[in-house]
């Protein structure tokens, strides 16, 4: 690594996270984030500016404290926001960490690839990559990329054998059908990486988030899925796998 003075904008904390990786997690949301994904439940990290400021020694320091809490499977996780735009941090972050022998996971969107980012998952043991639709219109319409983006990420870590949890938020009226299950199983079945699959139901909580920031949340109006929906779109992730 060769910067190591660089800093990182942080814009939360959480010292014992379950749900954002194998076992126990110390995960830092970072500031920043290039999408702007319908169902996004963090607005609050979409600007680049305005948080907290780390060396990664100084965060790597003080996720050791906590290192009695992950057990043999957890230890770090980086989320956001969108941790490739601060690649460069993330990968002297996770460097440190290795170091100290804690375990990394990537929390990312996966639409970002370059050698800064490459460098990065030299020190990334897994990724949580979400792959939020599996047609390009809807990418284009509710994300702000094209798919293709993530599918690139995804061959990088397919060909760096780089362990993958597949993520999926379900949205009633835009991927939770059949079509939708029976290409996000195609996506699974080509890249050997991927180890995991989640199916996530779409929350609304965040409302009170874009409420308070002066954001309209554009969807407000779709419903949540429901727990048979849910199983039901599980059941057939899981048919002939």
């Amino acid at each position: 690594m060769t910067n190591c003075g660089i800093k990182g904008l942080v814009n939360s904390i959480q010292s014992m996270g379950t749900l954002d990786g194998p076992g126990v997690r110390f995960v830092v949301f970072m500031q920043g984030c290039n999408l702007r994904c319908g169902c996004c439940h963090n607005p609050e990290t979409w600007e680049l500016s305005g948080k907290a400021e780390y060396t990664a020694k100084e965060l790597a320091e003080k996720a050791e404290k906590f290192r009695t809490y992950f057990g043999k499977d957890g230890g770090v996780t980086l989320s956001g926001g969108e941790p490739l735009l601060q690649a460069e941090f993330a990968a002297e972050f996770f460097c440190e960490c290795k170091r100290r022998g804690i375990n990394t996971c990537l929390d990312t969107s996966g639409s970002i690839l370059n050698e800064t980012v490459l460098s990065l998952l030299e020190y990334t043991d897994r990724v949580l990559l979400d792959i939020k639709y599996t047609n390009d219109e809807q990418y284009r319409k509710f994300v702000g990329c094209e798919m293709a983006k993530p599918l690139e990420f995804l061959k990088a870590l397919d060909e760096q054998s780089i362990p993958v949890t597949l993520r999926q938020v379900i949205i009633p009226t835009l991927n939770d059908n059949p079509q939708n299950i029976a290409l996000l199983k195609e996506i699974i079945n080509n890249h050997r990486c991927i180890d995991k699959t989640e199916l996530l139901p779409f929350k609304k909580l965040c409302t009170v988030k874009y409420e308070k920031l002066g954001i309209d949340f554009g969807f407000k109006d779709i419903p949540e899925p429901t727990p048979q929906k849910m199983a039901e779109l599980e059941r057939m992730l899981s048919k002939d796998m």
